[in-house]
């Protein structure tokens, strides 16, 4: 199972681990925490040295009741940033999270491998068409409405029977355009309860019928959090715990703000399944 990054073949048959690199300010846990150039370079060398193979950027806060941002603004924060990691790290593989799709274009065009898009191209129609375009790798989030409304929309058939019929929908859409390389993202936290969230974990391999690279992000988020009675800052004990959990019900990528404890977890995983 690869995936091609500006012509580099990604095996994700070994579990691979993305860095969260948030510009906005008010991002549910490290907004307006990097707002310098020189912070943004130490957070991504850091995150590289630990053994991260994807950074992804986002300049769009999706926490749940998130405010809006313009197009405007959002390349405003994002393109500098990408020409600031892109100069000192030629290589990098980025991945740029945002559901616009003139935000998409233009971040690939500075050099961004990869499409994180949350909305799996609902909320901008142009997205499957500037994905095609470039043809670059995608990855498709489950979401019902936007990050603004989502905690509203929770009601479910079934979970996992409803979840699938909406990746057989959106994946069906872009392999339609000639898109090649998909990723499916469950969406924890997102339009779902603390319930539904643990759900799905428990089912996660479940989306494996989907025949497409898992990638989970669950780093640091409410479902933990609210569950243990702490905060956000005191969450990496429970992500680890469900990062793990999460490579054994088939995750390929793990979306993650601490990379060294994420790669600890593959390299142990890795050697289970040796």
């Amino acid at each position: 199972m690869t995936i091609n990054c500006k012509g580099k073949l990604i095996d994700l048959n070994s579990p691979k681990v993305m860095g969260i690199v948030n510009i906005t300010p008010d991002s549910f846990y490290d907004g307006g925490k990097h707002k310098d150039d020189a912070s943004i370079l130490r957070q991504v060398e850091n995150m590289l040295v630990n053994g991260a193979t994807f950074i992804d950027i986002g300049a769009y806060s999706s926490r749940p009741g998130a405010t809006e941002v313009s197009t405007s603004e959002e390349l405003k924060r994002l393109l500098p940033v990408l020409h600031l990691i892109l100069k000192e790290f030629p290589d990098i593989l980025l991945s740029i999270d945002t559901f616009k799709g003139k935000v998409a274009e233009e971040a690939i065009q500075v050099g961004a491998a990869i499409i994180n898009d949350i909305s799996s191209g609902l909320l901008d129609e142009g997205m499957l068409t500037v994905i095609a375009k470039y043809n670059v790798p995608y990855i498709m989030m489950h979401m019902r409405g936007t990050p603004k409304t989502m905690q509203q929309y929770t009601d479910y058939e079934n979970l996992i029977t409803d979840m699938l019929f909406f990746f057989s929908q959106q994946t069906n859409k872009a392999t339609s355009l000639g898109i090649k390389d998909i990723i499916v993202d469950p969406g924890f936290g997102f339009s779902k309860t603390l319930q539904q969230n643990y759900e799905l974990l428990n089912k996660l391999n479940l989306l494996k019928i989907t025949d497409k690279p898992i990638l989970v992000g669950i780093s640091r988020k409410s479902m933990i959090y609210k569950l243990l009675g702490t905060d956000p800052q005191n969450a990496l004990n429970g992500t680890t715990a469900l990062n793990m959990l999460a490579l054994e019900k088939g995750a390929n990528i793990l979306r993650v703000h601490d990379v060294k404890e994420a790669m600890e977890c593959v390299k142990i995983y890795d050697q289970l399944t040796a």
